[in-house]
Order: structure tokens, then sequence, then C-alpha cells
């Protein structure tokens, strides 16, 4: 059985994962794929306070802020009152619109500076983003979701009404709907030559500063949409993000998977170690869980029949919040019957390069500075021999010598006694732990091009099938690109002794409990 588990962080990162299992399956092994959304560093270091003068400027200043914005508020609600009492309506039931900017700059491009297309007529829709007047001519720079295009408001085109509207009404932020010909200015400025329009929005606050845009990582965060007015490039990732999970939905399909759709509230917490939420659920009087993980319920499917199966769906852990990891997420996880995770890493492979090619159209592809090959085959390598090549330190020479293991980690890390990192280290359990240990601090940051870390220890690995050839490993993997955590995926285990006994034992050495993951 073969498991390939997947997260996706909703703000930015897609995880994908993908799972090879059912008990009814015979020689089949499960492989699980997952994605990191955060380090443990990330989730739960905070910044360090500014100095006590700091936060009493960024007070003061954030107080100014709010007085000001208050006052362009008033001022625009007035402007509110003052078209309804002209007889316009400021919030619009519908516009028509020809043309999205996007289209007229394509179709329109071959025009001649000061060229006039007075015999077409076309009708746009978007956010006024710039305005410049200039006496009787006024511009305005207008977005969609495709582009920009210049407004070229002209006194004598527009009713002497409109014009003084156009000057005394219209605001930065606005939404507005305009028709007219099409003009290429004598600068060579693609416009629409406007002969009427209309307010179809009256923004009520202002748009983040134009030059230095929205820049406070929190805002940018919770106010998605603030971000996305003020830097249009991210809702490019919004786009991408789309492509790839349609990409995935078409990839999984030519390889016979089923989409399904399963409970997310569930009367157990079941699937992964990670805290859930927990709601009550009125007419059944009962407490239940928003769930964790998509796992125990398509495990079920493959043992209803079904032998290949996944499922895009939000997830819900109650804990730690940063810029690179949300409570609520979005999985992938697909579960087949008669593999292991052999094949697991060829679907992996496949998934991504061809994610790559549906958004990029390419498999080297720049990020943050760094070009990344994604060009197969890539990289595979076991967790002992990664860290053996970076530290030396060849981690089966100990044994069961947990101590000796400690040792060399605090040597080689320059860990002192009373440092939290010793704290870390002295509550691994076994020479796995400490090798895992070792492992996240040293190697993972580089692993800049793809590379699966194969077969780790039994200890970190409770519930995948043991290594056909090394005792003491697991048939696991992990994929690393640019230092992060893309995929977890493994072999399941799927003979119930064995994973009882498994169980029972990770829970004589590990304080975690694994009760709700037994299926």
């Amino acid at each position: 059985m073969e498991a390939l588990r997947v997260w996706m962080a909703s703000s930015n990162l897609l995880g994908f994962a993908a799972s090879r299992a059912t008990k009814a399956a015979p020689a089949a092994r499960p492989l699980r794929l997952h994605v990191r959304s955060c380090s443990r560093a990330a989730a739960t270091t905070k910044p360090p306070s500014p100095p006590p003068q700091d936060r009493r400027r960024r007070s003061a200043s954030s107080s100014s802020s709010t007085s000001d914005r208050e006052s362009i508020r008033a001022i625009r609600l007035k402007k509110v009152e003052e078209l309804r009492g002209k007889g316009y309506e400021p919030y619009a039931y519908k516009w028509d619109r020809t043309h999205t900017t996007k289209e007229l700059q394509d179709g329109y491009t071959h025009l001649e500076n000061g060229e006039v297309c007075a015999d077409v007529v076309v009708s746009i829709a978007g956010r006024i983003v710039a305005r410049r007047a200039f006496g009787k001519l006024v511009f305005m720079t207008v977005r969609d979701d495709t582009g920009t295009i210049q407004l070229y408001c002209e006194k004598d085109s527009l009713t002497e009404e409109q014009f003084e509207q156009l000057k005394a009404f219209i605001d930065i932020g606005d939404i507005i709907g305009a028709n007219g010909s099409i003009k290429k200015t004598e600068k060579g400025e693609l416009s629409v030559y406007v002969k009427n329009f209309e307010i179809l929005t009256k923004s009520l606050l202002p748009l983040p500063d134009k030059y230095h845009g929205l820049t406070d990582v929190d805002k940018r965060y919770r106010q998605r949409y603030v971000d996305m007015i003020a830097n249009p490039e991210v809702a490019d990732v919004f786009r991408t993000r789309a492509k790839v999970v349609s990409e995935i939905r078409k990839t999984m399909e030519s390889f016979g998977f089923i989409e399904v759709e399963t409970p997310v509230l569930q009367g157990t917490a079941g699937g992964a170690e990670a805290r859930p939420f927990i709601t009550h659920h009125n007419s059944l009087q009962r407490d239940l869980y928003l769930r964790i993980a998509t796992e125990l319920h398509l495990k079920r499917m493959l043992v209803g029949g079904l032998e290949k199966v996944y499922e895009i769906g939000r997830i819900f852990r109650n804990e730690g919040i940063s810029t690179r990891h949300n409570p609520e997420f979005t999985t992938i996880e697909m579960y087949e019957a008669y593999s292991d995770y052999e094949s697991m890493m060829n679907l992996a492979e496949e998934i991504v390069t061809r994610c790559a090619m549906a958004t990029h159209g390419k498999l080297r592809v720049h990020y943050q500075g760094t070009e990344i090959s994604l060009e197969r085959p890539w990289r595979r390598e076991t967790m002992h021999s990664l860290v053996k090549e970076a530290t030396g330190i060849d981690f089966n020479s100990f044994g069961e010598d947990v101590e000796s293991a400690k040792n060399a980690a605090r040597a080689l890390l320059g860990i002192k006694t009373e440092s939290s990192e010793n704290i870390s280290l002295q509550a691994c359990s076994s020479v796995g732990h400490v090798l895992n240990e070792v492992f996240e601090t040293v190697v993972e940051s580089s692993l800049v091009q793809p590379t699966f870390v194969l077969d780790y220890p039994v200890e970190i690995s409770p519930l995948a099938k043991p290594h056909r050839r090394y005792a003491g490993l697991t048939e696991r993997f992990e994929l690393f690109i640019c230092g992060r955590e893309i995929g977890n995926a493994f072999s399941e285990l799927t003979d119930p002794i064995d994973q009882v006994e498994v169980l029972e034992f990770i829970s004589t050495i590990s304080p975690v409990s694994f009760e709700n993951s037994v299926f």
C-alpha cells in the first residue's frame, strides 16, 4: 500500500500528497507525500519587539493614519449623498462592457501616435488607480483583472455636468464604467476617448500609497484583496495556483484516479498528530472535530474496493500561525493499491513537472534568484547518507547508543547545555530521533534542487512499512525543493499485527500518542 500526501498553504505554497494503500490489497504499500507549511521556528518564533520609543512612534503614526482615513471616509460619504441628491446611484446594478483592457491593448497596438478610431465604440469597466487633471483634460488609469488602460477625458467630448462630476466626485479607488472611441495619444499611450461614464462603485477609503504599495506583512496576509489591489502581481499567484490545481486533477485522472469527498466533521481526530479544532453538533449532542487529515476516510474507500482515490480538500490544525503556516489549508492526498514508495516518487515527479509545464512552459524555473531544474530524474539519497555527507558523522555507527549520538550532535551543532536546542536534543529518545534532529538542522536548508530523502528511521515513521532490505529503517521519502519539504510519502504498514506492535513500541519511547492514527 502506498500513500502520497501534500499540503497547500492558502496564501502561497501548494502541497500535494499521494498515498497508495489498502488493507484489502495484497502487496499494497502506502506512500505519503507531505508539504510542510512552516518550519518549527517559523511557527513558534515571534519577531523581536521594537524598543519602547519605536512603539510610541509607530503608535502615533498609526493614530494619525486612522484619523486621516476617517477624514477621507467622511468626505467621500458626503460625495455619495451629493450624488444621490443629484439623481445618481453611486452603487450600480450592472454595466455592459464590450472589452477587457487586455483585449483593447492587444487589438489596437497598431495605431499611430495621435490616431483616433472614431468609428469604434468600446465599453470598459474597472477600478481607478491613477488620476491626473489638467484644465480641460483629465487622465485616469483604469485596472480590471486583465490589465490597465488610460481614460482620456476631454471637456469638449462630455457634457458640462459630466465633466464637473468627473472632477468633483471621482476619486482613486472608485470603480467606473466608461465608453467611447479608441485613441492613441501623441505620447503613444493607448486610451479610451471617453464619451460617457458612470460611477459603478464609490470607494469610501483610499488605496495604499501608489509609490510604497502595501508593505505591512500582517495586512498583506490578512487582507489579501487589498494586497491584490496594491500589488497587482499578487493576483498572478492565485491564477498560477488555479492552473496547478487544474493540472493535478488532469494528471490524476490520466492515471485512473477517482476524486472523492470525505467528511470535514469527524467523530475522531484521526490521521495525524496535530491538535484539532473542536465544534459541537447540537442535534447529536456531541463534539465533533474538524479534520486534520483526509487519510482515514480515503483508506476506507480503498478497503471498500476503489483502488485509486484522491481528494483535494481543506483541513484544519489548531496550532501555530505564521506567514508560512495557516491553521486552515488545502491538501491533496492520494491513495493507490498494489504500489510502493518507489512508484510514488515517479508519480510525484510526474505531477510537479506537468504543473511546471502548464504554468511556465519549461522545467527550468527561477525562484527568489535561484534557478531550479525540474528535469527528471531527480536526486534520490538516504537520510543517513545526506547527514554523513554534510557532517562526516555516520549515525549507523552508534547502533542503539543514544547518549553517544547526542554527544556527537552537541559537538557538531555547538549546542550549550543550558540552551533550548539542548533541551530539544535531550528529548530525543532514540538514535533515529537524533539523526532526524541533525538532518532538520543541518541538511534541509541545503536541499535546493529537487531531492528525494529516503529511508527514514522507524522511530519517526510508525505507520510506514519496514524497509525490505535494511533493519531499523522504513520505506519512506520526503521531497525537498528550495530547502523546503514539498511532499512526504511511504509504503504504508498494512500488517495489522505489525502495526499494533510498532505503535506500542513507539509509545514506550515517545510521549506522542498515535492512538487516533490506527485504522
